[in-house]
C-alpha cells in the first residue's frame, strides 16, 4: 500500500465517521470509516517507514577501488 492510497484510506475513512449522517441497515458508517482511518494509520506508517528505510542505503556512495596502471 502506498503513500497516496493510505491517504485516500484516511480521508474516505473520516468523511465515513464525521460526515455521513446516513444509515444502513446492518452496518454502521461511523465504524467503517473508523476502521478505514486505522488502516490508512497504519498503511501510512509502515510506507513512510518502508521508504526512509530505502533512502538510507541509497545515501552510501559506491566504494571505487583504483588500481594501479603499472600492473
Amino acid at each position: 500500500m502506498g503513500i497516496g492510497t493510505s491517504i485516500f484510506l484516511i480521508a474516505a475513512g473520516a468523511i465515513l465517521r464525521f460526515a455521513v449522517t446516513a444509515s444502513v441497515e446492518g452496518i454502521k458508517l461511523a465504524t467503517v470509516g473508523l476502521i478505514l482511518m486505522i488502516v490508512g494509520i497504519i498503511g501510512l506508517a509502515i510506507s513512510l517507514y518502508l521508504l526512509t528505510q530505502a533512502q538510507r542505503g541509497a545515501v552510501v556512495p559506491d566504494r571505487v577501488v583504483e588500481r594501479d596502471p603499472r600492473l
